[in-house]
């Protein structure tokens, strides 16, 4: 892909790199935010690099962890892409950043988020599948179909980002090449065209739906028949455990919707960047660090595991 022409008055330059402006412009706050999302991106890779490290474990040898293992994976992927570039521009005057790079950065971006949508789909059928057909959950989510499931979701999060980044740097980038974002983004970028977008925002309002509404509704409709089958349970106690499990895994998903609905499917209000920034921080940042406490940690399980792991390591 071919660097764009930057127009400025008539004058046609090569555009070669963009400039972003961070997470914020206040020099007071750069410390504070550089050390606070530092901790963030240290409890991520701890988090998820444990959960992969635990799910090997031949007792957590289903296709429950298997699935957490790949989630895993992802985050890390997902806030390795967008932290250390962060973190950069918080401490250095330096915050360019190379055509290429921003054209790998986007592919990356929506690559590892679109998969992981559709991986959550996939881990809410999972738990459908064992809560609602115990007996024919072992011939339902054999070994194939679980590798099946999540070569489904690379395969559909690759399309939805080859399409996404071509399509986005086809645009008429005009102006100045600063970026009011701290990576680069699909709304920021969109912001920079000096072109007609309207055809490009109804066909990302399209991708919006299907990549996150389609996957969230069949989580929603797996967990409405997960809980209508706890509520047949006669122990009080396991119901309560249940419920705060689906509670806890249904937050977890409805942050992330809502974070990634409210920041694509206006993408070019560049009066709303701010609180597109908080957004993404979210869905880049804090959700990962999330999902091994929600998904896994809580787990009695995984816990187990992780206790005998400390065991063994405390005796060395």
């Amino acid at each position: 892909m071919e660097p764009a022409e930057e127009k400025d008055a008539g004058n046609h330059t090569l555009l070669t790199e963009f400039v972003l402006s961070g997470l914020s412009s206040r020099p007071e706050l750069q410390h504070l935010l550089f050390f606070t999302i530092c901790f963030i991106y240290s409890m991520t890779l701890v988090g998820n690099l444990l959960i992969c490290m635990l799910t090997v474990h031949p007792t957590l040898h289903m296709p429950m962890y298997f699935f957490l293992r790949v989630l895993s994976f992802l985050d890390i992927s997902t806030a390795t892409v967008v932290v250390p570039k962060m973190l950069v521009i918080l401490l250095s005057e330096d915050r360019s950043i190379s055509y290429l790079g921003c054209i790998t950065q986007l592919y990356c971006v929506v690559f590892l988020a679109a998969t992981e949508w559709y991986l959550l789909a996939a881990m809410a059928y999972d738990r459908y599948v064992a809560v609602c057909s115990p007996l024919r959950y072992s011939a339902i989510m054999s070994t194939r179909a679980c590798l099946s499931l999540v070569l489904l979701s690379c395969c559909s999060g690759k399309v939805v980002s080859v399409v996404q980044t071509a399509w986005v740097f086809t645009l008429s980038l005009c102006g100045p090449r600063r970026i009011n974002y701290f990576f680069c983004d699909i709304p920021p970028l969109v912001v920079l065209s000096c072109t007609d977008t309207s055809r490009y925002e109804k066909q990302l309002i399209s991708a919006t739906v299907l990549v996150i509404f389609t996957p969230f509704c069949l989580i929603l409709l797996s967990y409405t028949c997960i809980i209508s089958s706890i509520l047949k349970i006669s122990s009080a106690e396991s119901r309560r455990k249940a419920f705060s499990t689906c509670s806890s895994h249904l937050a977890v998903v409805t942050l992330y919707c809502a974070s990634g609905t409210l920041i694509y499917l206006q993408p070019k209000s560049s009066s709303s960047q701010d609180a597109k920034k908080i957004l993404a921080l979210i869905y880049t940042t804090v959700i990962p660090t999330l999902n091994p406490l929600i998904y896994s940690l809580r787990n009695k399980e995984v816990k187990e595991v992780l206790i005998r792991a400390m065991a063994v390591l405390m005796k060395k």
